[in-house]
C-alpha cells in the first residue's frame, strides 16, 4: 500500500513543477471542461477545434514582438480568436456563406499565418512550445492567469446558463428574445476563446481543444442531465490530467499529448461500457413513449 501511495503521490510531493502542473490541470478542468459540454451540446465541437488554431497568429505576432511574454501572448491570442469568431459570424449572418464554411476559411488562414511567423522568427523549440505547450513548465504567473480565466468562466456560465441550455434544446427558442440570443452566442464564444488561450499556455494550440471536447463527449455517455454532464466532465478531465502527468513523469512521454491521449482512452471506455455505450445499450430494454 505504501509503494502504491509513493507511486501515485510521490512525484507531486517531491517536485514543485509537478505540483504546479497539477494545479494547472485542476484549474483547466474546472473551466475548460464545462465549456466543452455546451460546445458538444450545441454541436460546435469542430468549431472549437477551428478556434483553437485561430488564436495562433495573435500569439505568434506577440511572440515576434515580445518573445515568450505571458501578457503579450495572452492578449494576442484573445484578440486573434475574437477577430476570427466575429468575422466568421458576420459573414454567416450576411447570408453569403454558412458559418462553418467561413470559420474554416478564416481558421486555415490564421493557422498558416501563425506557423509561418513562428517558423520564421523563432526556432524549432519555440514552435514545439507554441503547438504542444509545456504544462510541466508552468510558473506562478501562468497559474494565476489560468485560475483567473477559470473563475471568469464559471461566473460567465452561471450567468449564461439558462439561455445556453435553451439554445441546446432548440436553437429556435432564443431568437424570439434577440438580445439574449446575441449575448449568449457572443458571450459563449468569448468564454471559448479565453479558455483556449488558457489551454494554449499549458497544452499548446493543437492539444488545448482536447481538454474541452473529450471529457464532455465521455460524460455524455454516463450522464442524462446537463448538470451531471458539467460535473462529470470536470472530474474526468482532472482524472486524465493526473494520470497523464504520472505517465509522462514515469515514461518520459510528452505531457500535453499524454493527457489528451488519456482523455481519449476514457472516451473509448465510456463509448463501450457506459449505460448509453455500444455494449450495454444493446442489452438495455428500450423505453416506450406513454400518453
Amino acid at each position: 500500500m505504501t509503494e502504491l501511495w509513493d507511486l501515485l503521490v510521490g512525484p507531486f510531493v517531491e517536485f514543485g513543477f509537478m505540483r504546479r502542473a497539477l494545479a494547472g490541470c485542476l484549474a483547466l478542468s474546472l473551466g475548460a471542461a464545462p465549456v466543452g459540454v455546451f460546445l458538444l451540446l450545441r454541436r460546435m465541437s469542430l468549431t472549437g477545434d477551428a478556434m483553437a488554431h485561430a488564436i495562433l497568429p495573435g500569439a505568434a505576432i506577440s511572440y515576434m514582438i515580445a518573445g515568450l511574454s505571458l501578457p503579450a501572448m495572452t492578449a494576442g491570442g484573445i484578440i486573434s480568436g475574437l477577430l476570427v469568431a466575429m468575422a466568421s459570424t458576420l459573414v454567416a449572418r450576411s447570408g453569403r456563406q454558412s458559418e462553418d464554411s467561413s470559420l474554416a476559411a478564416f481558421y486555415l488562414m490564421s493557422l498558416s499565418l501563425g506557423v509561418v511567423i513562428v517558423s520564421t522568427y523563432g526556432n524549432q523549440v519555440d514552435l514545439l512550445h507554441v503547438l504542444f505547450g509545456s504544462v510541466l513548465a508552468l510558473d506562478d504567473d501562468t497559474l494565476l492567469l489560468i485560475g483567473v480565466i477559470s473563475s471568469i468562466t464559471l461566473l460567465g456560465l452561471a450567468v449564461l446558463y439558462r439561455p445556453l441550455v435553451l439554445e441546446c434544446v432548440d436553437a429556435n427558442l432564443l431568437p424570439r428574445r434577440r438580445a439574449w440570443g446575441s449575448v449568449a452566442h457572443f458571450g459563449f464564444m468569448g468564454l471559448l476563446v479565453i479558455n483556449l488561450v488558457a489551454g494554449f499556455h499549458a497544452l499548446g494550440t493543437l492539444m488545448s481543444i482536447g481538454l474541452m471536447v473529450l471529457p464532455a463527449a465521455a460524460a455524455r455517455f454516463w450522464a442524462r442531465t446537463v448538470n451531471a454532464m458539467l460535473v462529470l466532465s470536470a472530474l474526468l478531465a482532472l482524472v486524465a490530467g493526473v494520470a497523464g502527468l504520472l505517465l509522462s513523469y514515469y515514461f518520459e512521454w510528452p505531457t500535453g499529448p499524454t493527457i489528451v491521449l488519456t482523455l481519449g482512452l476514457l472516451y473509448c471506455v465510456s463509448l463501450l461500457l457506459a449505460p448509453a455505450g455500444l455494449l450495454r445499450r444493446k442489452n438495455r430494454p428500450r423505453r416506450h413513449y406513454e400518453t
